[in-house]
C-alpha cells in the first residue's frame, strides 16, 4: 500500500529522529567521559556537553525563521555539515588531547541539533489537527532506534582507535549524518512558496505569549528538559565514581532513551483518550518516582530503573508540550512560536548540564538528585493550572 504524503514524511522524520538520537547517544555516553580525560579542572568535565545545549538554543531561533524562507529539507540537510564539523573537531580534539578543541566541537553539533529539533514540529505542520498528537509522537518514537544503536556504538567504538579512547565514538557520528543526509534527501515537503514566505508574522510575540495555554506548554517542556539533563548528565560520572563499568553505563542510557522515545509509538492515543492533563500529570509524577529510585542507592539496577521511568516521565511532558504549543499559534506565526519555544527548552537544557558536572563534583550525586525538586514542583503547578484554562484553538 502506497503512503500518503504525511505519512511518508512522518516516517522518513522518524528515522531521522532515530538517527539524531543515535548520535546524541553517543556524545551523552563519550562527552563527559571525554571531558573528565581532557580536562585539568574536573569541574569542567560537563562543559562539552552544556556547550552542546547552548548552541542548540542558539541556533533554534534562527534555524526556524530559515526554514520558514527556504524549507523545511533544505534547512534540515544544510544542517549535517555542522555535525560534521563538530565530529571531525572532535576526533581531533582527541588526537591531540586538546579539553578546548573539544567544546568547540560539540557547538558545531550543538547548531546542528538546533536545526534537528524541529523534526517533530515538521510532522506537526503537515498534520490535520486530530493526527497532529500522533504525528510528534511517531517521529519521535524514531528515537527508540538510537536506544539500542546509540549506546552499542559507542561501547563498539569507544577504543576502536589506539590514539584515544572515543575517538571512534565521535567518527560515528560523521558516518551518521551521512546517512541523515540520505533520508533527508527523501522528504516530500515543497518548499514555501512566495505568499508564504512574504506574509505577515501574525500577532506580535508578547501578545501570543500572554496567552495561559502558551505559559503551560513552554514551562512544561523546559522543566522536563532541565530535569533530565540534570540527571543524565551526571549518570555516567557518578556510576564511574561508584566503580560501575562502562559497559554499565551503556546499558543504563541504553534504557533511559527507550523511556523517553518507546512510549511515543502510543502517548498521542493515550492523549486522545485520556486528554493533555492527565498524561502530563503523569509524567510529572514519574520524574518524583525516578529521583525516589535515585535516592534510595547507587547499584546499576538503581541508575537503570531511574533513567528508564525518568525518559517514559520526559516522553509524556515533552510530547504534552509539544501538542499543547501546537494550539496557541497560526501558520503565520508558527516559526517565531516554535523557534521561540525551542530555544528557551535547549537554553534551560544547557543551564542544567553546565551545572549538572559543576554540582556533582562539589555536592555529590545525592544533591544533584534533590536539586531538581523546585522544577517538579514547577510542572505540577503548570499542569493544575492547565486544568482551569478552557480548550481554545487560535483563529487562523
Amino acid at each position: 500500500m502506497k503512503l500518503s504524503a504525511t505519512r511518508l514524511n512522518v516516517l522518513l522524520l522518524a528515522t531521522c529522529q532515530g538517527l539524531n538520537g543515535t548520535a546524541l547517544s553517543i556524545v551523552i555516553l563519550a562527552a563527559p567521559l571525554a571531558g573528565q580525560m581532557l580536562a585539568e579542572d574536573k569541574a569542567l568535565v560537563t562543559l562539552p556537553h552544556a556547550m552542546q545545549w547552548l548552541f542548540t538554543m542558539m541556533t533554534a531561533y534562527p534555524a526556524s525563521m530559515l526554514m520558514r524562507r527556504f524549507g523545511r529539507r533544505l534547512g534540515f540537510i544544510s544542517a549535517e555539515g555542522f555535525y560534521i564539523i563538530g565530529g571531525l573537531f572532535c576526533v581531533y580534539a582527541l588526537i591531540s588531547s586538546q579539553f578546548m578543541l573539544l567544546w568547540i566541537g560539540a557547538c558545531f553539533l550543538g547548531s546542528g541539533n538546533g536545526f534537528a529539533v524541529f523534526y517533530r514540529f515538521a510532522a506537526a505542520d503537515a498534520a490535520d489537527e486530530r493526527f497532529r498528537s500522533r504525528a510528534i509522537s511517531y517521529v519521535l518514537a524514531g528515537g527508540v532506534i538510537a536506544g539500542f544503536i546509540g549506546p552499542k556504538i559507542a561501547t563498539e567504538t569507544r577504543d576502536l582507535f589506539d590514539a584515544s579512547l572515543f575517538i571512534g565514538c565521535y567518527a560515528a557520528i560523521v558516518a551518521i549524518s551521512f546517512v541523515k543526509m540520505a533520508v533527508l534527501s527523501r522528504l516530500k515537503m515543497p518548499r514555501p512558496t512566495v505568499h508564504e514566505r512574504s506574509a505577515g508574522q501574525g500577532r506580535p510575540m508578547s501578545e501570543i505569549a500572554r496567552q495561559p495555554r502558551f505559559l503551560v506548554a513552554i514551562m512544561s517542556s523546559m522543566m522536563t528538559w532541565g530535569l533530565m539533563v540534570l540527571l543524565m548528565a551526571s549518570t555516567p560520572l557518578a556510576m564511574q565514581v561508584n566503580h560501575h563499568v562502562f559497559a554499565d553505563s551503556a546499558f543504563v542510557i541504553q534504557w533511559h532513551i527507550v523511556g523517553m522515545f518507546a512510549p511515543s509509538f502510543i502517548t498521542g492515543a493515550l492523549i486522545l483518550r485520556f486528554g493533555l492533563a492527565n498524561i502530563m500529570l503523569t509524567g510529572a509524577l514519574l520524574q518524583v518516582g525516578a529521583v525516589a529510585i535515585n535516592l534510595a542507592g547507587m547499584e546499576v539496577w538503581n541508575f537503570w530503573a531511574s533513567n528508564f521511568v525518568l525518559g517514559i516521565g520526559w516522553n509524556f511532558l515533552f510530547v504534552g508540550g509539544t501538542t499543547l504549543l501546537t494550539t496557541t499559534y497560526t501558520q503565520a506565526e508558527r516559526a517565531k512560536v516554535q523557534g521561540l519555544n525551542d530555544l528557551l527548552v535547549y537554553g534551560t537544557a544547557a543551564l542544567a548540564s553546565f551545572g549538572s558536572g559543576a554540582m556533582h563534583h562539589f555536592l555529590g550525586w545525592q544533591t544533584v538528585n534533590l536539586a531538581v525538586a523546585p522544577l517538579v514542583l514547577i510542572v505540577l503547578a503548570s499542569n493544575f493550572w492547565l486544568r482551569r484554562i478552557p480548550a481554545q484553538q487560535p483563529a487562523e
